[in-house]
Formats: structure tokens, sequence, C-alpha cells
């Protein structure tokens, strides 16, 4: 990790001397300078935290002098990071009441690592035990089942598949249940399931996040990040994470630097993110990439 984090610093710091990200030196025709700049905002936020800030400001008034429209976008994704109300108030084991009861809601659950043989692992079984009250609770709500192939001795199963099998399997009806199986990380997860909705469920425009507590944070800042990112302009954002129902883990946790890989996943740069998630966490035990 030491040696992630001072590669980007160094290397961004060099084109910080030379420019970087200025408006007059074109930067914005160039994506590299600009992932530059935003790699080094997710890692100094990521090692730093607060302590960043003063820098944070300069490298984002740098972004926004490159390309003001992804200037703003960060500067928004930023704010919310950074925000003591991200992933609160939590709500435990159902969705809390007021939520849309029509198709316009739709409740996400993000998966788990499944067991070697394809079953599911007791947590992803909690959350969706989560997921199945908060879809009684609102029965015209769709139900995402998020979470690819983690099964390292069956590849036919997939998170998203067991999760909707088990759902059905409980009596939820079929046709409310959207999977999304091709993702790995929670970065994808929230990728490909914008993109399922957006293309094939107009209907929805509010979101709920069901997943472990320690979770529950990271998931609505990349669902929410991946949201402003998409959005023709700030605002107008075509999908907006509204709740959260939350399973009560005994451990776990997902630290800031975790959350900085994710953040440079949703931009794009999939292997610095998994440089980071390889050094920090055993998290499915992830593939090499090709």
């Amino acid at each position: 990790m030491k040696r992630i984090i001072a590669y980007i610093l160094a290397f961004c710091a060099v084109f910080s001397l030379i420019g970087c990200g200025k408006g007059d030196d074109k930067s914005s025709d160039d994506p590299k300078a600009l992932e530059n700049i935003v790699e080094e905002i997710a890692v100094d936020y990521g090692t730093y935290g607060s302590e960043a800030k003063d820098r944070i400001g300069q490298l984002l008034k740098d972004l926004s002098d490159a390309d003001e429209g992804i200037g703003s976008r960060w500067k928004e994704i930023m704010d919310l990071w950074s925000s003591d109300e991200l992933g609160r108030p939590l709500h435990y084991d159902i969705l809390p009441d007021g939520l849309p009861d029509t198709d316009e809601l739709c409740i996400v659950v993000l998966g788990f690592q499944l067991n070697p043989d394809g079953t599911m692992r007791q947590e992803l079984i909690e959350r969706l035990t989560v997921a199945l009250e908060s879809a009684k609770k609102y029965p015209s709500a769709y139900i995402v089942c998020t979470g690819g192939g983690t099964a390292s001795e069956n590849e036919s199963a997939s998170e998203a598949g067991e999760m909707a099998k088990w759902l059905i399997g409980q009596g939820v009806e079929k046709n409310r249940v959207i999977v999304e199986d091709n993702s790995i990380t929670t970065a994808q997860n929230a990728i490909f399931t914008y993109d399922i909705l957006t293309s094939l469920y107009p209907s929805v425009k509010k979101l709920a996040i069901v997943s472990s507590d320690y979770h529950i944070a990271t998931g609505e800042l990349l669902f929410k990040a991946e949201s402003i990112l998409r959005a023709n302009a700030p605002g107008n954002e075509k999908l907006e994470v509204i709740s959260n129902a939350a399973w009560k883990a005994p451990s776990g946790s997902l630290s800031a630097m975790f959350q900085a890989g994710a953040l440079i996943e949703l931009f794009g740069d999939i292997e610095t993110a998994f440089d980071i998630y390889y050094d920090n966490y055993d998290i499915h035990s992830l593939p090499p990439l090709h």
C-alpha cells in the first residue's frame, strides 16, 4: 500500500509542478492528466482524511480549471464522502416508513462472497432476510440482487443468481427480482446496476441500499457517486439513494482507503483500484486483471 500511495502522490506532484490540471495548458484534452488529479484527491483523502482538506481543495480547483464539469462532479463527491451524514441514519432489519410504495423504488441488495461450492454464506443470507422484510413492506418495489461469480469451485454460481433464487423461494414475485451478476466489487455493483436500471427499468428513480451495517456507507457513497458522474448536470441524477436497511454484523469494517480505491475504479482506472484492494483486503479472492 505504501508503494501505491507513494507512486500516485509523487507522480501527481510532478504533474502539479508543470501545471497539471490548468485550463491554459489544455489539460482537459488529456484524460490521463485528469485521472492523475482524481487519483491524488482520492488517495489523499483515503490516507489523511480531513488533514488533507487544503491540498484537496487546491486539487479540486485544478480539476475544475482543466474540466469544469468533472471538477464540479468531484467537488460534489468529495462533499458527500467527507460528510458526517454519509450512511446515516442507519436503519436495522427493515427499511423505514415513508418511502415510495411504487415501482419508483428499487431495493438494492449488495452481495457477499459465496462459499467455494457456490452456496451462500450466512452473512449474505442475513442481508437477504433484511431485503425480504423490506420487500414485504414495499410490495411494489423492485429488488436488485448484485454480485457475480465468487465461488472458487463452482463457476456456474453467482452471488446474484443465488440471492434471486432465495428471494423467489421465499415468495417474492419473480418479475420484481432483477439480477446483476457480472460484478465482483462494490464499485462494479454500482456501475452495472445503474446500467440495468436506467436502460430497462425507467420507472425506477429511488434506491434503498441493503447490506451489512459496516458496508452501508460505502454502498451509499458509490451508488451516489456513480449517479453524480453520469448526470448531464449537477442535480440531474437519474437515480437517487434515499434510504438503507442493514443487518447488524458482529464484526467488519471498510477503510477510507478501500473507498478511495472504489472511487478510482468508478472513474475508470481499474488497475490502480485493484492494486489498492489487493493490498488492503482479501475481498472476494479477486482474480488477476487481464
